[in-house]
Formats: structure tokens, C-alpha cells, sequence
């Protein structure tokens, strides 16, 4: 079983679909109804989804179907429970014998149960092999500012693992800086900060652009130890569902962005490159996603404890939440300010931050919170945002 992408000579209702995932059988045809429900997902429904989340999509479900070939396994398989059901397999599989995160085991499987669902609404089944619970969602919120008492109950497949059960996945502020020291490379050092001190996503830090950055010195209405507005742009670099936002880069990050730029960053460009992102590989390469990984890992395999890009992000959301919560004379509302910076379309996105917070006991978090504010002066930087 294979997972390939089309070309532009891929048409469907007479537009060239480049990039669509196909998962191919043995026979190497298209394996329904994994093809099918693709179809349906990517292309098929009122709105297609962004051309950016098909990669993953595909993947997704074609590391179930994989799954289950190389276990001698049919996605329709009887069951005489759900806890008997491939679904379950497959999630115990991920669980117990890869040690997938939470967070990695529920998003394939939102994919899987909503293929299964799919597959029950056209007669394909005719029980789903998971069941489901109302699960209430509280604090909906109102026009995008506020947070309202209200609730709203949705169903969720039982099947799906607690999230944020293991220790929270962000780095203390001792340990950012013990990884920060052991960056030598000035591009991977700044990939690492877009993404802890600016709260980036790796995508957004990989194609950030060059035009985005000048030196802070030659304006006048900005000062040392502040935060600058920047607007991100989707028809500048890669963003999530292409919603343009503002971010707080600071004062500082600024300048060595600048230097960069200045001095190192043409050492590495090649004579017939057109890249307009300010980060560039050794080799002269925009950063992938697999390079900026891979960057991490490795600094984590060297300080000793791991890294990965979203860790990074985390740990701004987290640092951030902490300062601001044990600040409220910044006037800022801390759910409302870390939201928007990571562009969160739903303050419940934010909210799970809180719950790892609240996991924390009051002294630990405490001291979390004022050595980031030592590295970082960030607390400063944010009463002049808030002014």
C-alpha cells in the first residue's frame, strides 16, 4: 500500500487538482472507500479545504489503512464490541506501542472516525465501531472579544485519548536557555526564537519573510526592551487557514534579525536564488518542515532533553499566560492577548494552556514565571504593549 500526490495533470470538475493524496492498493488502483471519502473531504463539500492541510490529511487516514493492511485487517471488520473494533486496535497500537503523544493519536483519529462516519451516512456500515458521549463545551465565545457564560454540547468518539495527560510539553525557562547557548548556527537560533519568543508555528517561522525585517534603530517611535507590531500576511508566507494577524517581535529579536540579514544571511544565498524568506539553511535552502525538525532534534539529543518546533510554541503560550496572569496591572486580558499572537481562531484553543497551567503548584510555576521574565524581560515589554 502506497500514498502518492498528483500532478497538475490530476483534473476534477475541470480544474487541475495538484497535490490531491491518493492511496494506492496493492494493485495499485486507488483503495476504496479510503479514495472515495478523500474525495468527499478534500474536494467534494461546499467548501474544499485549504491545499496546505491535504499532505496531512492524506496521510492521516493512509497510516490507518496502512495499518490495517500490514495487519491482515479490513477497515469493515465484524466486531462484537467496540472495544473489539480496528479502531481500538489501532489506537492501543499508537498508545502503547509507538508512545504517541495524545495530541498525535487524536488527530488521526478524528480523520478515522469521521471517514467511519461518513462511510455509516452512505450505507457503507451500518454501526459505527466507536460510540460517542455529549461532551459540554463551556465559556462559548461572543464576537471574537469576550468570552460569554454560555455552552454548547457536541459529541465526542470515545475512542479518542485525554489530552495533556503527561507532563506538559513546553521547556522550563532554564531550559530554553540552556538550548539557546547551544545554538552556533545564527539562522537555527532564530528559528528557535520566532517560535519561542514570538509564538510562531514552524511553518510561519520557516517562511518568514525577509521584507518583514529592518533595523529598529532607524525608527524613531520605537524603543529598546518593547515589542513591534508585525502584521503577517498570507500572501507573504505560509499561515494557518491564511488568516493574516499581528505579532509581538521583540526590540531585540528585531536587531539580531537585522544583523543576520545583514551580515551572514548572503554568505549562505546562492547566486541563482530567488528566496524571499529571511531564514536559510547552510546549504542556502529555505528551512522544510522535516530540516526544521531535524534542527531541533538534534539540539535536543545535544542539551539532553527534547525538542520539537510546537514545544516551542507552547512554551511562549505558557511563559506568557504565567506573566501576564501574575501581572494584572498589564492591562491585558491573558486569554484574549495569547490568542490572538498565535492566531488561534477559538479562545478553547487557548484555554488547554490554562489546564496545563493549573497542573503546575504555585511556587514551581512562580519560579517558572520570573526566570523567563529574567531571559527574556518580557513583563516590561508588555506594560508598554498594554499602554
Amino acid at each position: 500500500m502506497r500514498l502518492i500526490f498528483t500532478t497538475e495533470d490530476y483534473v476534477h470538475a475541470g480544474r487541475p487538482r495538484p497535490g490531491f493524496p491518493v492511496i494506492l492498493g496493492d494493485d495499485m488502483t486507488p483503495a476504496e472507500p479510503f479514495h472515495a471519502y478523500l474525495h468527499h473531504l478534500l474536494l467534494g463539500r461546499g467548501k474544499a479545504l485549504d491545499i496546505k492541510t491535504w499532505e496531512a490529511y492524506g496521510r492521516r487516514l493512509w497510516d490507518f489503512a496502512s495499518f490495517l493492511h500490514a495487519n491482515a485487517l479490513v477497515w469493515n471488520q465484524p466486531f462484537g464490541s467496540c472495544g473489539q473494533s480496528v479502531v481500538r486496535v489501532y489506537r492501543d497500537w499508537q498508545a502503547s506501542d509507538l508512545g504517541l503523544e495524545p495530541g498525535t493519536i487524536n488527530d488521526r483519529l478524528k480523520i478515522v472516525t469521521d471517514f467511519y462516519r461518513w462511510a455509516q451516512s452512505r450505507g457503507l456500515i451500518e454501526r459505527l465501531p466507536f460510540t460517542c458521549s455529549d461532551v459540554t463545551i463551556r465559556g462559548i465565545e461572543h464576537d471574537l472579544s469576550h468570552v460569554t457564560g454560555g455552552r454548547r454540547t457536541t459529541s465526542r468518539p470515545d475512542v479518542l485519548v485525554d489530552e495533556w495527560e503527561k507532563e506538559p510539553v513546553f521547556l522550563t525557562a532554564s531550559q530554553i536557555k540552556a538550548a539557546r547557548s547551544a545554538v552556533r548556527s545564527a539562522s537555527q537560533r532564530l528559528l528557535f526564537d520566532l517560535m519561542a519568543r514570538v509564538g510562531l508555528r514552524s511553518v510561519e517561522a520557516r517562511t518568514f519573510p525577509l521584507a518583514y525585517v529592518f533595523d529598529p534603530a532607524t525608527r524613531s517611535d520605537l524603543r529598546p526592551a518593547t515589542l513591534i507590531d508585525v502584521r503577517l500576511d498570507p500572501r507573504h508566507m505560509e499561515i494557518k487557514f491564511d488568516k493574516p494577524r499581528v505579532v509581538h517581535v521583540p526590540y531585540s529579536l528585531m536587531e539580531d534579525m537585522h544583523a543576520y540579514a545583514q551580515f551572514e544571511r548572503n554568505r549562505n544565498l546562492r547566486p541563482d536564488s530567488e528566496s524571499e524568506t529571511l531564514l536559510l539553511t547552510v546549504h542556502g535552502n529555505t528551512y522544510s518542515k522535516d530540516s526544521a525538525l531535524k534542527v531541533m532534534q538534534d539540539l535536543g539529543r545535544q542539551v539532553g532533553f527534547p525538542i520539537r518546533p510546537l514545544m516551542l510554541r507552547h512554551s511562549y503560550a505558557i511563559h506568557t499566560l504565567l506573566l501576564l496572569r501574575a501581572h494584572p496591572d498589564i492591562k491585558l486580558e491573558p486569554l484574549m492577548y495569547v490568542r490572538d499572537r498565535l492566531g488561534h481562531s477559538s479562545v478553547q484553543t487557548t484555554m488547554v494552556y490554562l489546564q496545563q497551567i493549573e497542573r503546575l503548584l504555585g511556587g514551581e510555576a512562580l519560579t517558572m514565571m520570573a526566570e523567563f521574565d529574567r531571559l527574556y524581560d518580557v513583563s516590561a515589554a508588555l506594560h508598554t504593549a498594554a499602554s
